[in-house]
C-alpha cells in the first residue's frame, strides 16, 4: 500500500466529488470520512457478474465505501483505518446458505452424532457404548446415520439395536430427517406394535412378515417424539450460538433458517442484538400468525441480522427413505409411490393467507408429483407470476422435465442443496430408474429456463460446509471424484454461476438484493475470505479450501487460528 495515491472515492460525500480534479475547490472541500477498515492483499471478486475481480475494498461504518485498485483506496486510508492483508487468500461477498437448520446445526454438536458412522456394525458399536453410560430411565438421542454405502447394503433394524440397548429407548434420526430408528424399548414404551395403523402422512416399515422393523418413516415419527424431553431454554440458546459459531467458521455469512419454531424467533433476534450471534439468519418459520405479520412483519432484530418473512410447509417427504412423492412407483419399491403430506386444501389455506398478508412461502417438495403439486398450487394462489413474492419450492431434487420452464415463468425459486446429488447418486438411480433421473437435481436446465436458484446444504442432513457445496454444484461428483454412469454430467453449473447461487441468489430469494449478495458501494460488508482461489484451482481441490475468515456488517465474526 506504500504506492496509493490521492483519488476521489465513493466515500468523500458530494461536496467532495464536485471538487475532483479542482485544486483550488479541494482545498476547501470537507475533509473526507476515513475507512474503518480496508481489505486487500488477495484475489477479491466483487461477484455483481461473473469474476470481476478487485484490489482493495474499504469498508466504513458496515458498508462497502471504496473498490478497485489498491491505488484508488488511498484516500480511504486514516491513522485509525485497520488495514487487513488478506496474505493470497480470495474474498468473495459473504456466502449464504439458503436452506439449513440452525438449531439442528448446534444440537449435532451437543447430541450423539452419527453421520460418520460408516456400518451397521459400527452404529451398534456407537450406540452400545452411549448406552453402557445412559443414566437411569435416559433415553439415547442421536442423528445423522445413512445406510447408503454401508457393506450390509439395507437398513438397520431394532432387532440391530435391542442387544446393546436393552430396556433403555433408543431414538436415532437418519442424516435426512424424514425417519428414524428405534428399538424395542421405544416401541413398547409408546405403545406401536405390529398391528398399529400407518398416521396419515407416515408409514410404520414392516418386514415381509408384518412385523415393525424400528423404522418410522415422516409423520410416524411423532409417535416417539414424547419420549424426547423438550431441551431446557438454556439447551436452546445454547444450540443456536453453537449453530453460528459452527457456521460462521465454515465462512457462511448467513444462513435462510427453515422450520423454525416460532417461539424462537425473538430468541435469536437477542442473540443477535447482544452479539451471542454474529452469522445473519433469514427464518421461515414452522407456523405464523397471519394476521400479526400483516400488521408488523417482516420481523428483525435492532441490529438486523435476524429476519423473519416466511413459512415453511411440505409437502412430501424424502427420497432416501422412500417417502418424496412420485408420479410413478419406487423402481426400488414398487409398492409405493411416497408419501403426501399436505393436501390441495390444506395448502389454499395457507396460500390465500400468506398471499394476503405478505408471508414469503417455503415449500419443501422432493419428488417429480410432489413439485408438479406445488407449483400448480402455486399458480392457482398467484397466477402466472408470482415473482414479486418470490415463493420457493425447497429442494426441487426430482423434476417433470415438462416443469422446469415453470419455475422461471411462474416466478418461482429453486432453492437447492448441490451435495443432495453427490450423496444421493450412489442410490438414486436404484430409486428412479434411468429415465427419471433427466430432471434428477437439474441446475444446468433450470438456469438455461431462466429460474433462480438459491442454493444451500440443508445441514444438518449434510454437513454443511461451503467447499463441499461449491464443489459439487461444479463437479457433480462425489469427494472421491467418482460421478456413476448416466449421472447427467451437463447439469453441472459454471463457476461463476455457482458463486451466483451461493451470493446474489439467495440476496433475491430473501428480499435483500439491494443490500446483500455482492461487493458493491453502499452494500453490507459481507465477506467470505478461503484459502485458495475457488474460481481458478483444479475442481479437485476445492473440498479442501478452508475459511480463513468471516465478516459481517465490517465485523469479523471468525479468523482462523495460524498453524
Amino acid at each position: 500500500m506504500a504506492h496509493l495515491t490521492k483519488i476521489c472515492l465513493a466515500l468523500m460525500g458530494a461536496a467532495a466529488l464536485a471538487g475532483c480534479g479542482d485544486e483550488k475547490a479541494s482545498e476547501t472541500a470537507p475533509t473526507p470520512a476515513y475507512a474503518d477498515t480496508v481489505f486487500t492483499g488477495g484475489a477479491i471478486y466483487t461477484g455483481s457478474q461473473g469474476a470481476t475481480t478487485v484490489e482493495a475494498v474499504a469498508v466504513t461504518n458496515g458498508a462497502v465505501t471504496g473498490l478497485g485498485a489498491d491505488a484508488d483506496i488511498e484516500a480511504a486510508i486514516g491513522p485509525d483505518t485497520e488495514i487487513i492483508d488478506l496474505e493470497g487468500a480470495a474474498m468473495f461477498p459473504g456466502f449464504v446458505d439458503a436452506h439449513a437448520h440452525l438449531i439442528g446445526i448446534g444440537f449435532r454438536e451437543l447430541t450423539l452424532n452419527l453421520e460418520d458412522v460408516a456400518s451397521v456394525a459400527e452404529l451398534v458399536d456407537v450406540v452400545g457404548a452411549e448406552a453402557a453410560k445412559a443414566a437411569p430411565g435416559g433415553v439415547i438421542d442421536g442423528r445423522g446415520w445413512i445406510e447408503t454405502g454401508w457393506p450390509e447394503d439395507r437398513f438397520p433394524t431394532r432387532d440391530d439395536l435391542d442387544p446393546v440397548t436393552g430396556a433403555i429407548p433408543a431414538i436415532l434420526t437418519r442424516a435426512d430427517g424424514h425417519a428414524v430408528l428405534v428399538n424395542s424399548a421405544a416401541l413398547n414404551a409408546v405403545g406401536i406394535d405390529d398391528a398399529t395403523p400407518d398416521p396419515d402422512g407416515g408409514r410404520i416399515d414392516r418386514d415381509a412378515a408384518g412385523r415393525a422393523t424400528g423404522i418410522l418413516i415422516d409423520n410416524a415419527i411423532g409417535l416417539v417424539r414424547p419420549l424426547i424431553a423438550d431441551p431446557s431454554p438454556q439447551r436452546v440458546r445454547q444450540a443456536y450460538v453453537e449453530g453460528g459459531r459452527v457456521y460462521a467458521a465454515y465462512g457462511w455469512t448467513g444462513l435462510h433458517n427453515m422450520s423454525v419454531d416460532p417461539a424462537d424467533r425473538t430468541l435469536m433476534e437477542a442473540l443477535s442484538d447482544e452479539g451471542a450471534l454474529g452469522v445473519r439468519v433469514y427464518n421461515a418459520l414452522s407456523d405464523i400468525d397471519y394476521d400479526a405479520f400483516a400488521a408488523s412483519g417482516p420481523w428483525r432484530s435492532q441490529n438486523g441480522r435476524v429476519m423473519t418473512r416466511a413459512l415453511k410447509l411440505y409437502v412430501d417427504g424424502a427420497l432416501g427413505s422412500h417417502g418424496a412423492k412420485l408420479s410413478a412407483p419406487y423402481s426400488d419399491a414398487p409398492e409405493t409411490d411416497g408419501l403426501l403430506l399436505m393436501s390441495q386444501d390444506e395448502a389454499r389455506g395457507h396460500f390465500e393467507r400468506a398471499k394476503a398478508a405478505g408471508v414469503q412461502v417455503a415449500t419443501h417438495a422432493i419428488g417429480d408429483r410432489g413439485n408438479m403439486l406445488v407449483l400448480d398450487w402455486y399458480k392457482e394462489a398467484l397466477g402466472a407470476d408470482g415473482a414479486p413474492l418470490r415463493w420457493r419450492i425447497e429442494h426441487a431434487q426430482i423434476l417433470h422435465t415438462e416443469d422446469i420452464p415453470r419455475f422461471a415463468t411462474q416466478g418461482v425459486i429453486a432453492s437447492m442443496q448441490p451435495s443432495h446429488a453427490i450423496g444421493d447418486l450412489h442410490f438414486a438411480p436404484d430409486r428412479l430408474g434411468d429415465a427419471r433421473l433427466d430432471g434428477a437435481y437439474a441446475w444446468r436446465s433450470l438456469i438455461d429456463a431462466g429460474a433462480v436458484i438459491a442454493a444451500g446444504s440443508d445441514a444438518p442432513v449434510e454437513r454443511g460446509d461451503p467447499m463441499i457445496e461449491f464443489y459439487a454444484a461444479v463437479a457433480r461428483r462425489d469427494l472421491k471424484g467418482f460421478q456413476g454412469e448416466n449421472w447427467r454430467p451437463g447439469e453441472a453449473v459454471t463457476r461463476e454461476e455457482a458463486l451466483a447461487m451461493f451470493t446474489r441468489w439467495p440476496a433475491y430469494a430473501a428480499f435483500e438484493e439491494e443490500s446483500l449478495g455482492a461487493i458493491e458501494i453502499g452494500k453490507r460488508a459481507d465477506f467470505s475470505v478461503f484459502s485458495a482461489d475457488i474460481m481458478v484451482i483444479p475442481e479437485e481441490d476445492i473440498p479442501e479450501v478452508r475459511a480463513v475468515m468471516t465478516v459481517v456488517d465490517g465485523e469479523v465474526i471468525y479468523r482462523a487460528e495460524e498453524d
